[in-house]
């Protein structure tokens, strides 16, 4: 349902845009159709080299009126998403912060549902679920309902519930009172890193059982990684501040092996190839973990027993695991 009133509270939606020719017009599209009046965009152009400017020049002419505006934040270099995502943040003046990637899109009512259900709960915080979209067909995605922060949290960490930042509407006064920034440079993890902090300075949060991102996965490659040392050390020292960060926290005596058992998930992608090299990554990367790979009861048995099988060396049996439920099931009946 539209909020039709005055006092709309103003949404600042922070979208970073680095060469993103081919998929922005339909993103811009999306945030054209948003059926909430009251929004600033922000667009964080990190030094695109395509036409992207252009695209959001002229998009900018037309969709700002009444309460609607838009602006342009441009980056002189190519600073990564992080920083990206900082300096939409210092632009922004919005009661509510959300963040769209450019190659994805959203319901129409995406903003208003969730600006309506945190006026409704006063919460800080609000959740949703999303899809996966393919180039020709797409798969609802379920979050799972929460009703308290560290209930978000613990599911988080036991790896049932994404972290992405399109999957939350937040309250700007989080970010500002208590400091929370993304770190320059650290572009891989930085999502986890700010919604722990978020959801352990919350008070309250919300939830609502839709799906209104769309996640644009684009070809069946995009299933598995490869991922870079320099991506690993930024992932690394993402979930080393998570770490320091929890265990500090009011949350602390809580943890448990919640810590170990968010170390796995985060490393799981490397279990999802046919090389063996990740397989043996999986094993160096954050070992302290490893011993828990059964301890686990909230992931199904057969992400459990993948990892199994990757402490113990199997790793032909990964292989067939890869190209039949990988390869085949997800990437060919799937589609």
């Amino acid at each position: 349902m539209l909020i039709e009133n005055s006092n709309d509270p103003l949404v600042s939606i922070i979208v970073p845009v680095y060469n993103a020719e081919a998929t922005l017009p339909d993103c811009l599209r999306a945030l054209a159709e948003l059926d909430y009046p009251a929004m600033e965009l922000l667009f964080v152009n990190d030094s695109s080299t395509d036409g992207s400017l252009a695209l959001l020049e002229s998009f900018i002419q037309k969709f700002c009126m009444g309460e609607r505006q838009a602006k342009i934040v441009s980056h002189a270099t190519n600073q990564g998403v992080a920083a990206a995502r900082n300096s939409g943040l210092e632009h922004a003046t919005g009661m509510y912060i959300y963040y769209v990637d450019a190659d994805d899109s959203l319901a129409p009512n995406a903003v208003s549902l969730a600006v309506n259900r945190a006026q409704e709960m006063d919460a800080d915080m609000v959740g949703f679920n999303w899809f996966l979209t393919f180039d020709e067909n797409e798969r609802k995605m379920n979050q799972p309902a929460f009703q308290t922060a560290w209930e978000a949290l613990e599911k988080m960490m036991l790896g049932t519930m994404r972290w992405n930042l399109w999957l939350f509407l937040v309250k700007r006064s989080l970010y500002e009172q208590h400091a929370i920034r993304f770190t320059p440079g650290m572009n891989m993890g930085e999502d986890l890193m700010v919604m722990v902090k978020l959801f352990c300075y919350a008070q309250h949060v919300a939830f609502i059982d839709q799906p209104l991102y769309r996640y644009r996965q684009s070809n069946s490659a995009s299933l598995t990684k490869t991922y870079a040392q320099e991506h690993i050390a930024q992932v690394t020292q993402n979930v080393n501040e998570v770490e320091i960060f929890l265990k500090a926290s009011q949350y602390a005596p809580q943890l448990g092996n919640l810590l170990e058992q968010l170390k796995l998930n985060i490393k799981l992608p490397l279990l999802i190839s046919a090389k063996t090299a990740q397989y043996k990554l999986w094993r160096r990367w954050f070992p302290e973990a490893n011993a828990f790979v059964w301890k686990n009861k909230a992931l199904p048995w057969r992400t459990r027993f993948i990892q199994y099988l990757a402490l113990k060396k199997q790793f032909w049996l990964l292989k067939i695991y890869y190209y039949f439920v990988i390869r085949f099931v997800y990437g060919v009946i799937y589609r």
